[in-house]
Parts: C-alpha cells; structure tokens; sequence
C-alpha cells in the first residue's frame, strides 16, 4: 500500500530549529517551519507554517503561508494566507484566499493570467497595475 499520508504532500521539511539563506529548489512539496532567507523555485507547494519566518522571493506552483513572511510571491495555482499568517510582499496568483485575521501589507495581482509569470513591466503601456492592499485583522 502506497504511503499517501501528510509527508507525501511536503516530502522536504526546513525544521524547527534550522536557518537557511540562499536560493533552493524543490520538485514536490515543502514544509518550512524554521527560518529561510533567499530564493524559491518549484513547481510544487510551499508551506509556510505558523512557527517560520522567512525573507524570500517565491515562484511555486502553490503557497500557503502560516508564518512571518516578507518577500514577492508568485504562484501559478493559488495563494492560502491563512489566520496566523504575517505577510509584507506583493503577490500574484490565478487564486487567492486570504483568512480572516491574516496581516497582509503590499500589492496584489490575481486572476487567470496572473500566475503565468510576470507579465508585461510596470509602467509599460497597458500594464496591468496591482492593486495595492492593507489587511489588519477588526475585533469583534
């Protein structure tokens, strides 16, 4: 019987107690919950959990961020920001989630085409401009 459990999904994990600093690549999946600093290709998922804080460019294929995250993301799929999530960036996405109570601070693309790449330069003539967005979670 094949392994289908929740290290399948992020077979490579950046722990708890490591710090990394430099550009990183992966196939499948990875988990960071330690402290990253740098540079992301995959065309898997990222996960960023609760207890990370990362300083990166991304470019993946989906990214879901828990943690302190400050740095530009680029998903072809989707971006999850999720509750706990602390994020100063922009980002571009074909989809984005974003949780109640997540602290997002920066510039947002998203759509069909959003994901594909950067698409045309800022400034260029008729360049889409991102939305610039400041999320702060309201108490009830």
């Amino acid at each position: 019987m094949a392994d289908t459990g929740p290290g399948q999904e992020f077979p490579t994990i950046i722990g708890p107690d490591a710090s990394f600093k430099g550009e990183l690549s992966f196939e499948k999946g990875m988990r960071l919950q330690g402290k990253f600093d740098g540079k992301i290709t995959t065309a898997g998922r990222l996960h960023i959990a609760r207890e990370a804080k990362m300083q990166a460019d991304v470019e993946a294929g989906a990214i879901i961020v828990e943690g302190e995250v400050k740095g530009n993301l680029n998903a072809a799929d989707r971006i999850e920001l999720k509750a706990s999530a602390r994020y100063e960036g922009d980002l571009r996405s074909t989809k984005l989630v974003v949780d109640e109570g997540a602290v997002f601070s920066g510039n947002v693309n998203v759509g069909p085409d959003s994901g594909k790449g950067r698409g045309p330069h800022a400034g260029a003539p008729g360049a889409a401009r991102p939305t610039p967005v400041v999320a702060t979670p309201t108490k009830q």
